[in-house]
């Protein structure tokens, strides 16, 4: 029973890496589309969005499933429910994803405005915070989390000079409105995506340390707790 346990840990240890690809790979092409004003990524992501929703039902009933298989010692709960919170949050980037596509799809019907923001320089933080936070839960390691955490202040502050600057612009060039409301969504947007990489990076602590860190983000403790005893699996494709 505990073999069959065991597997079922590496098995979901798995889908989720695959569904972090998914997600990874969603919020990737909506920046993308956003820099090159691109219909046919945008396309791309909003196709996606169906493989990420199915990935996210799979991954509950098998995270249910193997609680209901036995009593997990405290790292295997631990991970567990972090698998099930991190798997929310990834289907919530997925969904931001496709957020920033309709934005784009709806910036191409109109003429290209010049906005004193930097959409793509905010974007590639997010999709840096992103990647790294699924790094912390590849390698097991709360340290890498932690850099996760420090990354959000920045694109924090990204997102407040965005909106300062859009909103002036959009009092001083009413001939610009729609673009730069839409600019505004989008930075809200990857604003999120930055949220949600940030709760995995704390449900990796949670796992790795059994720390709750929502509420004070520079807690992860100097003398870990040992690794978790099951072998971190080599980097999936496309995470």
């Amino acid at each position: 029973m505990r073999t069959r346990f065991q597997q079922g840990l590496d098995d979901l240890r798995q889908k989720l890496l695959r569904m972090g690809g998914l997600a990874e790979q969603a919020v990737d092409r909506a920046r993308q589309a956003y820099i090159d004003r691109d219909l046919a990524r945008c396309q791309m992501v909003l196709e996606g969005e169906s493989l990420i929703n199915t990935s996210e039902r799979e991954i509950d009933e098998a995270a249910f499933d193997l609680l209901a298989m036995q009593q997990p010692m405290a790292v295997d709960l631990r991970f567990i429910l972090a698998v099930t919170k991190i798997n929310s949050d990834l289907e919530r980037v997925g969904d931001q994803a496709v957020n920033i596509a309709e934005r784009v799809m709806d910036m191409v019907e109109m003429p290209t405005a010049d906005l004193p923001v930097d959409i793509a320089r905010m974007g590639a933080a997010v999709s840096a915070m992103v990647r790294r936070a699924l790094e912390a839960f590849i390698e097991g390691k709360a340290e890498l989390a932690q850099a996760v955490l420090e990354m959000d202040n920045v694109v924090d502050r990204m997102k407040d000079d965005a909106f300062i600057q859009l909103v002036k612009t959009m009092n001083q060039r009413p001939e610009v409105v729609r673009q730069a409301l839409d600019a505004l969504l989008v930075a809200r947007n990857l604003e999120r995506v930055a949220d949600h990489a940030t709760n995995i990076a704390e449900d990796v602590i949670f796992w790795v340390q059994g720390a709750d860190v929502r509420h004070n983000v520079g807690a992860v403790e100097e003398h870990p707790e040992p690794a978790p005893t099951h072998e971190a699996p080599t980097r999936a494709s496309g995470v």
